[in-house]
């Protein structure tokens, strides 16, 4: 498996348990927006499905995991081929995939732009280019990927919202693209913040993301994720 320092951080963490200083230095704060001004419709009667990309896609399945109206979350991989829809691959930084995560939600519980506000809110900094805390490459990039053309206009209407608001410290690097296919990550990609609470990466970068949702969004919050495995 291609070695980044995701796989450092989680080998330093079972090999040595340092916790203790590092788990102060958590991720970045919740930027506190405002809901999006353009929004689907919630007549929807069936499932619906979201795909965005934000960094690391452990953190960003773990913060949809426990969102109300949210009945699956799955890591895996968009922008790219079939073929290099894996997980060495991806991490050369050079398949066109971003690690992404794949929402299904219940339109009459959460909209679409609602789901885009805790994206944009608490699972990642949409300022950053190319990049997420640790991680850095097209592969961490942040992404959109619209699955129809109503997602397409309230994701682009809500990123021209969001950059002048002020709230961000500069515009959002987020990009929008279209949804050629989602690939599911590999078995051992899924629930990762459930099975490894302790793994320094995910003590560090992720956990906090999970505590900011629950306190910027307590009405959208569940306590008990939904899992894949």
């Amino acid at each position: 498996m291609t070695f980044t320092i995701r796989n450092l951080c989680a080998s330093l963490a079972a090999a040595t348990g340092l916790l203790g200083a590092a788990a102060t230095q958590a991720a970045e704060s919740a930027f506190i927006i405002p809901p999006p001004a353009v929004d689907q419709a919630n007549d929807a009667t069936a499932q619906q499905k979201a795909v965005i990309a934000g960094g690391c896609f452990w953190g960003v399945q773990a913060v949809f995991q426990h969102v109300k109206g949210v009945s699956g979350a799955v890591s895996g991989y968009a922008g790219g081929k079939a073929n290099t829809a894996n997980y060495d691959t991806v991490s050369s930084g050079r398949s066109g995939h971003a690690e992404a995560v794949e929402i299904t939600y219940d339109p009459k519980q959460i909209s679409y732009g609602q789901l885009l506000q805790i994206y944009f809110s608490v699972a990642h900094d949409p300022t950053q280019l190319n990049r997420q805390g640790p991680d850095s490459g097209t592969q961490y990039r942040s992404t959109v990927f619209p699955a129809n053309d109503d997602q397409r206009k309230v994701a682009e209407a809500y990123i021209a919202q969001l950059n002048k608001t002020g709230v961000y410290p500069k515009a959002l690097a987020t990009t929008v693209e279209p949804l050629q296919a989602f690939y599911p990550a590999e078995g051992y990609h899924q629930d990762y913040l459930v099975r490894h609470p302790n793994s320094m990466y995910i003590v560090v970068n992720d956990i906090p993301k999970v505590e900011n949702l629950a306190k910027t969004f307590p009405d959208k919050w569940r306590d008990k994720p939904v899992l894949v495995n």
